[in-house]
């Protein structure tokens, strides 16, 4: 298959390469090999080179949906196999993997599986930020790509861009990938109709084109130098500069017509050059060459498409036909592996049962033998089980009995402390009363006698508020019983009260003490619920 259909070779993977015959073939052939695949021990490389080379394959000849699962199949693998690889294995499957996740992306933005895409580029990213190679600047490009044809936000996209020019004219000047990168800049600013912004990248793009090399090919890449000089001529354009445009025209004519690269040009190129060609002609009012130029392009382009929509419904149809092939064989093969288990299990079968018979026949008596016994011996168990069970509930009552006067007596102890805070209040506003001279006197009677009618009615008010609050209350009290039952009848009227999403304040008047006494109650019922610094009392009460 490599032989026929080279995985180095631009016609692999370019539709309009294959006849009808070689279309069959080769996805006949594909479609076998990826099956062949799970049954192969070992070859780490091999296996993962398939899968990648199969997204990338139906990636390029448009086939988002078998691209994705070649990619996921590839991921699949290798997450399956990671922990027998030795670390300069890993080290050799790199570029498979971040170009796998790029592909990947790929494949769910042009499905409109957005936030998939998002992710598989931000994981892309993650993977490669670290690695002092050029993968780590194309991801972040491909993250800007997405962002400007996909998602249409042009801001987003050039922050990536720039991010990634940065590091690749820093570390990596003369890979092509910095071509890309300044076209895609440029785009960007030609969309915002920054002109003057977007020249320069265009200009050191058709010089850089030039000479540049194709890592992968090792051949000058024409298409990009014909798009990056049409590009440059219709910047000039759109800024006015005609004679700046003619002559950067003349200089890309030269090359379009130059019989070393007939071979490298594209239908795209062609496209984008006509395009530029009758934008000239028409700033030089030349209007009958930039008609016959925009009827060429319309021609041109109505060929292609036509073609194309062919080519596509070709692709399908072969496609189709081949799963079809594939699924009626394996269909086949079940049947008849189906029907040779079905042969030999009748043989065992007819064994099998006349031994299980006489088996049968004597498990059964002593089954009979040994029921009655095993039956009374059950019965002896479970009368002991109840007797056991019914202490044991006892006993619990009796501890669930003790520890609640346990509470009540810590809750009268309390309630007893703060009763004799406030008497010690009152008596030294007594003493300060009998000091005070007669004018004084009646001022402090007054307010001492408010103190008093206040301390009845909140007491009144309070008993009241706690009754219903103990009612309402009912099964939240019983849950925070269960899960914690050596909180105090306080404690647990305090998290009733947090529950009510009472703030600090009121929940400190209300139990008539200061919020320091009531933070330090927080921290104490804290420390009862086992609750680490970094998790909130109140958010913790809300979710019981």
């Amino acid at each position: 298959m490599e032989k026929s259909f080279s995985v180095s070779d631009i016609k692999t993977f370019r539709r309009e390469s294959f006849s009808e015959k070689q279309l069959q073939v080769y996805l006949s052939q594909h479609f076998k090999r990826m099956d062949l695949l799970p049954h192969i021990e070992g070859h780490y490389s091999l296996k993962l080179g398939s899968y990648l080379h199969s997204g990338n394959w139906f990636r390029e000849i448009g086939f988002p949906e078998e691209s994705i699962k070649s990619c996921q199949d590839f991921f699949n693998y290798y997450h399956a196999q990671e922990a027998k690889l030795t670390e300069s294995e890993k080290e050799s499957f790199i570029e498979m993997i971040t170009f796998t996740h790029s592909i990947l992306a790929e494949g769910y933005a042009k499905l409109g599986m957005f936030e998939l895409a998002a992710l598989e580029h931000k994981k892309n990213i993650q993977f490669t930020k670290n690695l002092d190679i050029i993968s780590y600047s194309s991801a972040l490009n491909n993250y800007g790509l997405y962002f400007y044809w996909y998602k249409k936000e042009l801001d987003s996209a050039i922050i990536y861009f720039k991010l990634s020019y940065q590091i690749t004219k820093m570390k990596f000047p003369n890979h092509t990938l910095i071509g890309s990168i300044r076209d895609n800049i440029a785009d960007v600013y030609m969309d915002q109709e920054n002109y003057n912004d977007a020249l320069p990248f265009y200009q050191t793009n058709f010089e850089f084109y030039k000479v540049a090399t194709d890592e992968r090919l090792f051949t000058k890449d024409i298409p990009r130098l014909i798009n990056a000089g049409s590009q440059l001529v219709m910047t000039h354009i759109q800024m006015g500069e005609l004679e700046k445009a003619k002559k950067a025209f003349k200089e890309l004519e030269t090359i379009m017509i130059d019989s070393t690269n007939i071979k490298s040009i594209t239908s795209g190129s062609t496209l984008v050059f006509l395009n530029a060609k009758a934008c000239l002609y028409e700033k030089q009012n030349n209007y009958k060459e930039a008609y016959n130029t925009a009827k060429l392009i319309k021609n041109y382009s109505d060929s292609l498409v036509h073609l194309s929509e062919l080519a596509g419904l070709k692709w399908r149809e072969e496609l189709n036909n081949i799963t079809l092939d594939r699924i009626s064989l394996n269909f086949k093969i079940d049947r008849i592996e189906r029907e040779n288990k079905i042969r030999s299990q009748r043989s065992r079968l007819l064994i099998v049962s006349l031994s299980s018979s006489t088996i049968l026949i004597l498990l059964l008596l002593l089954f009979l033998s040994r029921r009655q016994h095993l039956k009374n011996a059950k019965n002896k168990q479970l009368l002991a089980e109840q007797a056991r069970d019914l202490t044991t509930f006892k006993n619990r009552e009796l501890e669930s009995e003790i520890e609640s006067k346990k509470r009540d007596l810590s809750d009268f102890a309390i309630n007893l402390t703060q009763n004799q805070e406030w008497a010690k209040t009152l008596a030294d506003k007594i003493k300060a009363i009998q000091q005070s001279d007669s004018k004084e006197q009646k001022i402090l009677m007054d307010d001492l006698e408010q103190d008093i009618q206040n301390k009845i009615t909140v007491d009144s008010d309070t008993k009241e508020f706690y009754e219903r609050l103990d009612k309402l209350s009912d099964s939240f009290y019983s849950e925070l019983t269960n899960l914690f039952p050596d909180l105090s009848k306080n404690e647990i009227r305090l998290c009733s009260l947090i529950r009510l999403k009472m703030d600090s304040r009121n929940i400190a008047t209300l139990q008539n003490i200061t919020v320091s006494s009531l933070n330090t109650s927080r921290y104490r019922l804290r420390k009862k619920l086992h609750l680490s610094e970094d998790e909130h009392l109140d958010d913790f009460i809300q979710n019981i």
